[in-house]
């Protein structure tokens, strides 16, 4: 018995066409439903305002996909978006600003850049201490391990002084939060030993300094005594070339350092009087430590003062000073600005 030859199955050209439409459209529809799932995720927004998000250290990327996200997300479609964006997933702890509005990928590149929020703090020139431990206080997200007075506040920095007033240099510090109050101001007497460093040996010629530190005291004696730039140079002119000449400083704000808790806003003649290391109306020459935290113009001053005959001067308002040659012109000048005398 003969078989007829192998059977074929003929279709028509148009149901040919039809069947490679309707294969190509079944092997297509898994790609594009993941393309669009990709393309979700590169997209999705996070949930939340403008805010600090902290990622704890050991979180994995999913994880914080899954804070962030304005609405759930498939793990599946999640696993393999990562898989494709390797870079994503190398998160650092720390705590960011995110922003409002940002999507996941611009979230996660920010916790992979490391780029923390930051803050900052002014530690003011003029200050004491302990007006700059009160700021620090104040200060948001600087986690506190100082005690409200600087008591052992020296040996806690390093500093081989009795006190810390001039050893630590004025100006804005960034930090990110939790930071510790006392690593804010080691990098304070960082910087102030850096510029030191750099400014001692540039100084004006035969100035009557042993060392960098009564430089410092200088400084800040003219940080209390003028807040205008311009004065500084002109203010260290006097000192100096009272300690040219062996005259007492006779400068208010060492006395009232001196007083302590006792200054209540007024100097008396008694106070004036009194025998205190810090009272340049008795003593002749400086203060055997700086009274307040100078900041890098005053150190410039002292460093580089002008080159005045001047030995007095006077508060004529609005922060300015007159200076005077002779006493008689500086008596004159009190007359003048200070009992409103002609």
């Amino acid at each position: 018995m003969k078989w007829p030859g192998a059977f074929k199955l003929r279709l028509p050209r148009r149901g040919r066409k039809r069947g490679l439409l309707v294969l190509l459209l079944a092997m297509l529809t898994p790609l594009g439903w993941g393309g669009f799932q990709l393309h979700r995720l590169d997209v999705l927004p996070i949930a939340g305002e403008t805010r600090l998000f902290s990622v704890e250290a050991g979180v994995m990327a999913p994880r914080l996909v899954e804070q962030l996200a304005v609405r759930p997300v498939s793990r599946f479609w999640l696993s393999i978006w990562l898989r494709l964006n390797p870079e994503l997933t190398q998160v650092r702890a720390g705590t960011y600003r995110v922003e409002q509005g940002w999507n996941l990928r611009q979230a996660l590149r920010l916790f992979v850049s490391g780029k923390e929020a930051t803050f900052s703090v002014t530690l003011v020139e003029g200050a004491r201490i302990e007006d700059w431990l009160q700021t620090l206080r104040e200060a948001p997200h600087v986690r506190q391990t100082l005690p409200v007075n600087a008591t052992g506040l020296a040996a806690e920095l390093q500093i081989g002084k009795p006190r810390v007033e001039g050893l630590l240099l004025a100006e804005t510090y960034a930090y990110t939060v939790g930071t510790r109050d006392v690593d804010i101001l080691l990098r304070a007497r960082q910087h102030m030993q850096e510029y030191l460093a750099e400014a001692w040996p540039k100084r004006a010629a035969n100035l009557p300094y042993k060392s960098p530190y009564e430089a410092l005291i200088m400084a800040s004696i003219i940080e209390k005594e003028t807040g205008l730039p311009e004065e500084r140079p002109r203010i260290a002119s006097v000192f100096i070339n009272r300690l040219r000449l062996g005259m007492r400083l006779q400068t208010d704000p060492t006395v009232i350092y001196g007083m302590g808790a006792r200054y209540d806003g007024n100097i008396r003649k008694r106070d004036l009087q009194e025998a205190t290391p810090y009272n340049t109306y008795v003593i002749v020459g400086l203060p055997p430590t700086p009274i307040a935290m100078p900041g890098r113009s005053a150190i410039a001053a002292a460093l580089h003062p002008d080159i005045t005959d001047d030995l007095y001067f006077v508060a004529k308002g609005g922060g300015a000073h007159h200076f005077s040659k002779t006493l008689a012109e500086h008596n004159a000048a009190v007359r003048r600005y200070i009992l409103g005398q002609p």
